[in-house]
């Protein structure tokens, strides 16, 4: 079973492992049935959505009926002014058919202009203060893409106790020392705060290129070899308080789980560089080169 640890100040004990539910997206409704009873083999006891996720809050809806308190729910809104954050809210309520959720996060807030609105007069960050009031959410969170995100949510961290923050950490990306700076500095802040520290990209490889013929089940190619996957994933839970998100290629997701599932240790620096020289492991975001999804 993979390990449980509290999920930042909510006084949630999460799987360390949280499911990635953009996997969900584009599957039948059979398929996602089949997918998420995997969750429950693996005591994986958090899931992480998004309006933005396609069909994923449609596709979690008749699991969550049956099993809607066996789950910390988390999902996550784009908007960026309160109307418009309150709608898509009540939105993905209805989608997911439940009356709250544990977690509402806003999504990818990394842009200085939307930054700006979101959490100034009228944005996002007061409907979701009103929501939480209201008993429609628990607790409010901030996700963030690219080379950025790290250093948005110390900025963040500054204006709002948010519960939780969500950022890329793979041994690529911690091997550019701007970043690596940045991610240090916001996994201390957390440590200190009680913030939740989720992680994303544990498995990524590199971009596609147009030369690539596989099927392609995520936007960023992932790694498969079964050796240099654990080692990803175990390079993540190996640093005391982070959680992981699962990909959105669900065909690694048993993978991922069994390698979560097993004695965590830390592999070493060499392994990893010499898994990215075998498969080409390539850092997805790149300042000033690859900043955006």
């Amino acid at each position: 079973m993979i390990e449980r640890i509290p999920f930042g100040r909510t006084g949630h004990l999460s799987s360390r492992t949280l499911f990635g539910a953009a996997a969900l997206g584009g599957m039948s409704q059979a398929r996602a049935d089949a997918v998420l009873e995997k969750l429950l083999a693996f005591g994986v006891n958090h899931i992480d959505t998004a309006a933005s996720y396609g069909d994923s809050e449609l596709r979690l809806a008749a699991f969550l009926k049956r099993h809607r308190s066996a789950f910390f729910l988390a999902t996550k809104t784009g908007q960026r002014t309160a109307d418009a954050a309150r709608n898509e809210l009540m939105r993905s309520l209805a989608r997911l058919d439940v009356r709250s959720v544990d977690l509402i996060q806003m999504h990818n807030l990394v842009d200085e202009v939307e930054w700006e609105t979101a959490l100034g007069p009228g944005g996002a960050l007061d409907a979701l203060v009103e929501a939480r009031a209201e008993g429609l959410v628990r607790f409010i969170g901030v996700t963030g893409h690219g080379t950025r995100a790290a250093a948005m949510h110390l900025k963040s961290l500054e204006r709002f106790p948010f519960d939780s923050v969500l950022a890329p950490y793979n041994h690529s990306m911690m091997e550019q020392a701007e970043y690596a700076r940045d991610f240090e500095a916001l996994y201390v802040l957390c440590r200190e705060n009680g913030v939740a520290l989720q992680t994303i990209k544990s498995i990524a490889r590199r971009r596609w290129t147009e030369a690539d013929a596989e099927k392609r089940f995520s936007w960023y190619m992932p790694i498969r070899d079964r050796e240099a996957l654990r080692r990803a994933v175990h390079y993540v839970l190996a640093r005391p308080g982070l959680f992981l998100d699962t990909s959105s290629d669900a065909t690694l997701l048993d993978a991922v789980l069994e390698a979560a599932s097993q004695p965590i240790a830390l592999p070493a620096d060499a392994e990893m560089r010499a898994d990215a020289r075998a498969l080409g492991v390539e850092p997805l975001f790149v300042r000033g080169v690859s900043d955006s999804i």
